[in-house]
């Protein structure tokens, strides 16, 4: 009697005016999101999720004071900061590829919403350098998610698309890096930091709100191992493919010279105005950069579509390292902004097209383990960046640009070497 209830509600669901919308048969086929409609739903999530990073980045040497930090160690509380925050959720990510695989991608996306949630309260809340630590802390157990969502829209998007795709959603994470501090500058300077805190805690809600209903997932979980098993194979899938190994490499050597620079953006920034709306201005010039990402990510993206990925990878990256040490020139605030709206913004569309060519290396039946570590080589260098910084900055803060422009060219050299090897698919 139930199941007959059952099936008649179902048919009435399916049936308007007597017309059959989707045939019990098929609805599972037709089930697939449009993948139009996704891409713009991660990428606002995307957006959201990058202007928290970006605005805990750029004010926090700016917050330290309030927490009761001598002026002299804001530097050293910088590096430790990022450092430790950054190395707490990176033993995770294997954890949290094999939790999508076992049970759905959506759950594991929405967890790193979660996680921004309860890093935003214990921040909030924070009364001393500590507590405000731990939540630096637990934001970074919501990596993996771009990965995950990568992985969901390489599946769902035309072959023809991909790299456009890939840009539009990456690029919202750069803009976002870039848009949050430009907006928080002003509140930051009027109401505090605390302030803009809470702001982030509602659109967190929100987005907890529209991933858990505002899609379906078509990905079919396969419960066949144990988690630890799960996470073993997926970090095998990489140290067995020497060209996955090589491929990484290249891409954290990339990534290094943004993450030597990034956290102390804030601190240069401080050395050319010392007005009142330190904040407001510092937003401005970071976040200018955002403007110009939005430009050119997705151009560069289409660029590789037509010309190829690797190509482009390359040409922009020989680019890239003659550009780093033009900051050293830069004798005011106007320069300075403008010549790091420049690298922040080309910087964001190397990591798009890296994503894009590691996307393209793998087997489709093994992407979505291997596209879950995808930040993997940008969480390293972030890594990197607190670890020797702070012997760089000893020949002054300007020295990081020089150091990222040797990175950024050994990173080309990595990657024409790995372009060289690439074969077969990683899992054939």
């Amino acid at each position: 009697m139930i199941y007959q209830l059952k099936q008649q509600l179902r048919a009435v669901l399916l049936t308007v005016g007597g017309v059959t919308i989707i045939q019990p048969s098929k609805r599972s086929a037709l089930a697939k999101p449009d993948w139009r409609w996704l891409l713009l739903l991660f990428s606002l999530a995307n957006l959201f999720d990058a202007i928290f990073w970006g605005q805990m980045s750029v004010f926090t040497p700016l917050y330290l004071p309030a927490l009761h930090i001598p002026t002299d160690q804001v530097m050293l509380w910088t590096g430790r900061i990022a450092a430790l925050a950054t190395f707490a959720g990176i033993p995770f990510v294997p954890l949290w590829d094999a939790m999508a695989d076992r049970y759905g991608r959506k759950p594991l996306i929405v967890r790193a919403f979660v996680a921004h949630l309860l890093a935003s309260l214990l921040i909030f809340f924070a009364p001393n350098v500590w507590v405000f630590l731990l939540g630096r802390a637990v934001m970074t157990f919501a990596l993996g998610c771009t990965g995950l969502m990568l992985t969901t829209m390489a599946e769902q998007t035309p072959a023809r698309r991909i790299g456009l795709t890939f840009a539009i959603l990456d690029g919202a994470g750069s803009v976002g890096y870039i848009l949050g501090p430009l907006l928080g500058g002003p509140v930051v300077d009027a109401w505090g930091f605390p302030t803009l805190v809470l702001i982030n805690i509602a659109f967190f809600c929100l987005c907890i709100l529209g991933l858990a209903f505002g899609y379906h997932d078509i990905f079919q979980p396969q419960p066949t191992q144990p988690l630890l098993g799960m996470m073993g194979n997926s970090l095998r899938l990489i140290g067995g493919s020497p060209h996955l190994r090589m491929l990484f490499l290249a891409l954290f050597l990339l990534f290094a010279g943004w993450s030597l620079t990034i956290n102390y953006i804030p601190l240069l920034i401080a050395f050319y105005y010392h007005g009142q709306d330190l904040h407001t201005v510092a937003g401005l010039v970071v976040g200018a950069g955002g403007f110009l990402a939005l430009l050119f990510a997705p151009c560069l993206g289409a660029l590789g579509d037509r010309y190829g990925h690797w190509r482009i990878l390359l040409t922009v990256g020989s680019g890239l390292v003659c550009l780093w040490p033009l900051p050293l020139l830069a004798t005011t605030l106007l320069t300075f902004g403008f010549l790091w709206a420049l690298l922040n913004s080309i910087t964001a569309g190397l990591v798009a097209l890296g994503f894009t060519v590691l996307s393209g290396a793998v087997d489709a039946a093994y992407r979505g383990r291997i596209m879950s570590f995808a930040y993997l080589p940008l969480l390293g260098a972030n890594l990197l960046g607190p670890v020797v910084e702070p012997f760089l900055t000893t020949y002054g803060l300007f020295a990081l640009f020089p150091a990222a422009a040797i990175t950024t060219a050994v990173g080309v050299a990595v990657t024409a070497r790995a372009a060289q090897m690439q074969r077969a698919p990683a899992g054939d």
